[in-house]
């Protein structure tokens, strides 16, 4: 994508996983809130949970630099500069509407092809009206592919692996496809959606199931919430960086759907 597997990637999305249950409570002071009337959210939920614990400003305006810094390593576990470039060309787009180039809303990040792209994992396309509030209708389709509310019957039930997440992802491109005659499959399209999976895989990634938790992948994107509550630590395990990101892209785009 554009912005470099970000924003409209997502931070897409975005935690050292821990086992499920090892966490059960918040932190203090960034607990989960979601958005009330006059808050600004964008078409990213990475960036929304961020605002609903307060890593962000609860009120998602005139994010700066050092907001997403501190954003990203604390709620995630990010190295703190590992967005700059994505803020920067965020920057660059001048979608703000702050009145100060160096900041934007939440909101900004919906104007189409810029950040946001057609074929969203959870929103609807920009032909259709609205692209950036969470679609129950379009998510259903994603969640129902990635088995999210199939039974658990075994451990290994519990979680998403690429192959999958992957393969849910393009057949959700497919889908819109075939129903908005102007999708827009522009170099930001084409790098965007895969970049989008592996930014949430690497986000909720449990390293020891080499997969995401279901139940980590549905509190981020319907309530969009970090899932503490169902075992979700950013403090454990290893930093993550562009590398790391890189690394998750590559496994993703190597699926064949």
């Amino acid at each position: 994508m554009r912005l470099t597997l970000s924003f409209s990637t997502c931070l897409l999305s975005l935690a050292a996983a821990s086992p499920a249950g090892s966490l059960a409570r918040e932190p203090k002071g960034h607990e989960w809130i979601p958005k009330l009337p006059g808050q600004s959210r964008s078409p990213c939920p990475g960036l929304n949970v961020m605002a609903n614990h307060g890593y962000l400003p609860r009120s998602g305006k005139n994010i700066d630099l050092a907001a997403v810094r501190y954003g990203v390593a604390n709620a995630y576990n990010y190295a703190p500069t590992t967005f700059d470039s994505a803020f920067q060309m965020a920057v660059d787009f001048n979608l703000t509407t702050t009145g100060n180039a160096s900041t934007f809303n939440l909101a900004d990040l919906a104007a189409h092809d810029k950040v946001e792209f057609d074929g969203s994992l959870s929103r609807n396309d920009h032909y259709f009206g609205d692209d950036n509030s969470f679609n129950p209708f379009i998510w259903a389709t994603v969640a129902k592919r990635l088995g999210l509310y199939d039974i658990q019957r075994s451990q290994k039930d519990k979680y998403v692996t690429v192959e999958v997440a992957a393969k849910a992802r393009a057949a959700r491109v497919k889908d819109a496809k075939r129903v908005n005659p102007e999708f827009n499959a522009s170099a930001n399209e084409v790098t965007g959606s895969p970049g989008t999976t592996a930014l949430y895989l690497v986000t909720l990634w449990d390293e020891k199931a080499d997969a995401a938790p279901k139940s980590w992948i549905k509190s981020f994107f319907e309530q969009e919430r970090i899932p503490y509550l169902e075992g979700y630590a950013s403090s454990l395990g290893t930093q993550k960086t562009n590398l790391t990101i890189g690394a998750m892209f590559q496994r993703v785009s190597a699926v064949e759907v």
